[in-house]
């Protein structure tokens, strides 16, 4: 298994993996992640912007050949999700049978554990999606 990331790297994306942090410029545009400058104005003055978590399946896929680290995990389905302010994010299905993913399926937001190396202790948690609670 592969070493984990510096632990100074991991908490300064920790807005990002658990609270579905991006950024929002000054002319409205949304990002996710956060960037320095807007993709879409090329604006310099951009805040953080947190995301609702709410979204819809765009694509996805079954992951049967995982790297290194996550063949705990497989088979796990992999999904692009259209979030409901518009960002598109690349996140793990959780809670739900590959059989029942569909286009346009609802998603909400979920914190769960990604991977954990055993020889530093080092459990890495971040953002999911599972189909929403009804």
């Amino acid at each position: 298994m592969g070493k984990p990331m510096q632990v100074s790297r991991y908490w300064r994306h920790f807005p990002e993996k658990y609270g579905l942090i991006g950024g929002k410029c000054e002319n409205g545009h949304l990002m996710f992640p956060k960037r320095e400058v807007c993709p879409v104005c090329g604006s310099r003055k951009v805040e953080e912007h947190r995301f609702s978590g709410k979204g819809k399946v765009v694509s996805w896929t079954i992951v049967r050949n995982p790297p290194s680290g996550f063949e705990y995990y497989k088979p796990y389905p992999l999904a692009l999700v259209q979030l409901e302010e518009g960002p598109v994010v690349l996140a793990q299905l959780t809670d739900v049978d590959p059989g029942e993913i569909d286009f346009g399926m609802e998603v909400e937001m979920v914190t769960r554990k990604v991977r954990e190396f055993d020889e530093d202790g080092l459990i890495l948690y971040a953002y999911k999606f599972r189909p929403v609670l009804k």
